[in-house]
């Protein structure tokens, strides 16, 4: 097997699969669960909100660079062997086949369900009642009136900044003389009919409730209209001086990607506000238009926007699909929704305990959202009140809008603590909510550091330096997941408490990194990105190669987000050819093959969508019959182990070892919620059949609440998570 493995060439691009395609198959799988008419009608909901939500970011980001790529003349191909242009064309095809099955999805099942439930969606302002047209003429009025601003364009007008993401209602419009004729004139496009016509615009207001809900029905249901359909019924309230022509929504994508030269920035903060100004006004990627648009009217817009006809989509419905989300927080629908999950007590740590005194006790394992993320808010806390605690250290990527974190960290400094706090302002679409909180830790009297020039700073990472009898002793909080307290109620995660000595050395040398820049000789335990974390893992990888070519035990178990890394995928392969079983839990972008010639059926890959986000990084290696375990912050993908500063820590408790493997044997064995890579890149569902059926989300959920509340009482219940809005973020 060796000697087959050393003569394939496992570089060439029939190996791999292409990323963007990955991502869309990924987002396929979550459509999936809105299709799945075993899931209640509002979670449904919840679903296809969420792939249109993912979409306009995948869009903003991914696709933008590669139009980037394309008007560069960029021809380098990726490691599937498509250059950019291929790969634009290709998601082009992919994704017009996504939002057809989203559509499709929305009008041919959810909308009919949601009327035999008792909630209608008025589609068209045309179908309102007369009693129903009074209301909405009166709302529109009272409430959207004064908020809208129309415009028009002309030769002394031009063509307005449509802004990123907005709603918009565009129309074809013709001047009234005086006695109510229309008026010639020679700017603008000419009509069929020999009329010239202007093009006019006005952006639905974010800041109001899209979803209006009409008076009840005499029966009790539910109606709802949404607003873009009240400002097209009141089109003519907003241009008195035009006759309307037609009135259609659209919506454009822009480039959201920026670049920074941090080497040239004098102040990092600064620069990212500049740019976040320009993020609203990017190049034009993609604009959604709804179905049966008047073809004069878009091809106004498309050449003013500078489109293409593939960056078009025409949607059989109502653009931007992310207001179900709010449609879900209806009231009197419980029925039609899984009863929420409310994360367990850690068993360890009773309430209102000295989580010092317990963490020198033994190390902490935290696995979140079935645990509460209390006791990583509490450990924080109780820092910044303790008076024998002299320093906190964090890192912080994503956090909440109203922090319970960043305001204990903030009194800690306040209180004459030394507080470091690493803000990485770089967070894509968090920079600004993190530029909010590096003032407010600074105006404090935290030292804040805004990350590395040329690296994100991705790691989860707390140091608490405390004064004790014995001498000083650290305490660390490790984690897969953000601190983010909002998040882990929906992110499967998991953390470590430990003041191990050694670990607690390694952390402090991790800000002293970050800070100072120095780099140590050598790690006790802990394992960095970008200078050491890829070799560490392709020296595991290798080791389960070599122990399988001398017949010892070899076996690789490794759960992630992402797989993209090409001297990763490379080193799998050969590791499987040489006899090591392999078996991946990738939520989304799989890059990696499993028809590949002579692995020999060894790498097993296996995705999990269900109602919490998948997000932990576990990674076990047999090690000859003496496994080790590993988590950490990063995906095996280059922006993560090249770019970003990553870390990866062992699981060393033998106790807790035993407990982090049970996540990972739970999830080989999920039969509802997990799809298995086919060799032709498809998805398709774990056969069940002779096996017990398992959901490992639920599983935990029941196995948590057993331990805190006693095994009977939790298999009398069935619990179902609630699910939040993913975004792709790490």
């Amino acid at each position: 097997m060796g000697d087959k493995a050393s003569k394939t060439d496992y570089s060439r691009p029939e190996y791999y699969y292409n990323r963007e395609l990955s991502w869309i198959a990924f987002n396929n799988r979550v459509l999936g669960e809105a299709r799945d008419k075993s899931i209640p009608l509002f979670e449904r909901l919840k679903f296809l909100s969420i792939t249109a939500s993912n979409l306009d970011e995948f869009f903003m980001v991914r696709v933008a660079s590669l139009k980037d790529m394309v008007n560069a003349d960029y021809t380098k191909t990726d490691i599937a062997g498509m250059t950019p242009l291929e790969q634009l064309e290709a998601v082009g095809r992919a994704t017009h086949e996504l939002v057809n099955t989203q559509y499709s999805t929305y009008n041919r099942s959810l909308l009919p369900l949601l009327a035999q439930n008792g909630l209608f969606v008025i589609e068209n302002h045309e179908d309102l009642s007369r009693e129903d047209c009074a209301f909405v003429d009166r709302y529109f009025e009272d409430n959207v009136y004064p908020v809208l601003t129309p415009m028009a364009v002309d030769s002394s007008r031009p063509f307005p900044l449509i802004r990123n993401k907005s709603l918009n209602l565009g129309a074809l419009v013709s001047r009234k003389t005086a006695k109510g004729h229309t008026k010639k004139l020679l700017f603008h496009k000419k009509s069929g009919a020999g009329r010239e016509l202007e093009f006019a615009t006005v952006q639905v207001p974010g800041g109001l409730s899209r979803i209006v809900l009409l008076p009840d029905a005499k029966d009790g249901t539910k109606r709802v209209i949404l607003l873009e359909q009240i400002i097209e019924r009141n089109m003519n309230k907003l241009f008195l001086n035009y006759d309307i022509e037609c009135v259609f929504p659209f919506r454009i994508m822009r480039n959201a990607d920026f670049s920074i030269e941090e080497e040239e920035a004098e102040d990092l903060l600064k620069e990212i506000e500049k740019q976040l100004k320009k993020r609203q006004w990017g190049q034009a990627i993609r604009l959604e238009v709804e179905a049966g648009i008047d073809g004069r009217l878009l091809d106004i817009i498309r050449k003013e926007l500078m489109l293409d006809e593939q960056d078009i989509y025409s949607i059989p419905g109502p653009l931007d699909l992310t207001f179900l989300m709010k449609m879900y927080g209806f009231s009197g629908f419980g029925h039609l929704k899984y009863q929420p999950y409310v994360p367990q007590p850690v068993e360890e740590l009773a309430p209102g305990a000295d989580l010092f005194e317990e963490i020198r006790k033994r190390d902490i394992l935290l696995h979140h959202p079935y645990q509460t993320f209390a006791p990583v808010v509490d450990f924080i806390k109780q820092a910044s009140r303790d008076p024998d605690v002299l320093a906190i250290k964090q890192t912080l990527y994503r956090v909440s809008g109203n922090s319970p974190i960043i305001a204990a960290l903030a009194y800690a400094a306040e209180n004459g603590k030394q507080v470091s706090v690493l803000v990485e302002l770089k967070a894509r679409f968090d920079e600004e909510n993190n530029i909010v909180w590096a003032r407010k830790l600074e105006k404090a009297g935290c030292h804040v550091i805004y990350g590395l020039v040329g690296l994100k700073t991705h790691c989860k990472i707390t140091l608490v330096v405390r004064r004790e009898e014995e001498g000083i002793r650290r305490y660390v909080h490790l984690g897969t997941g953000n601190y983010n307290d909002a998040t882990a109620k929906l992110y499967t995660d998991l953390g470590l408490l430990t003041c191990n000595e050694a670990i607690g050395e390694d952390a402090t040398a991790v800000f002293n990194m970050l800070s100072g820049y120095s780099e140590p000789l050598g790690w006790n335990h802990l394992a960095l990105a970008p200078l050491w974390l890829k070799d560490r893992f392709l020296y595991l990888i290798g080791r389960e190669k070599e122990n399988a070519m001398n017949k010892y035990p070899a076996r690789i178990v490794a759960k992630m987000n992402s797989l993209c890394d090409p001297d990763i995928i490379r080193a799998l392969y050969e590791a499987a050819a040489a006899g090591v079983k392999i078996e991946l839990i990738v939520r989304g972008i799989c890059c990696l093959r499993t028809g590949v010639e002579g692995i020999n059926g060894n790498i097993e890959v296996r995705s999990i969508v269900g109602n919490f986000l998948e997000h932990a990084r576990i990674f076990y290696f047999e090690n000859a019959g003496d496994p080790e375990l590993y988590m950490g912050s990063a995906d095996w993908m280059p922006r993560n182990l090249d770019r970003r500063v990553e870390i990866l820590f062992p699981i060393l408790n033998p106790e807790l070892r035993e407990r982090v493997w049970h996540v990972l044997e739970v999830q080989l064995k999920d039969t509802q919620k997990a799809q298995l890579l086919q060799p032709d890149g498809t998805y398709s569902k774990v056969d069940g059949r002779g096996r017990e059926a398992c959901n490992a989300q639920e599983q935990f959920c029941r196995e948590h609440v057993a331990a805190v509340a006693g095994k009977e009482q939790a298999q009398a219940r069935t619990f179902k998570p609630e699910y939040g809005q993913e975004s792709t973020k790490a």
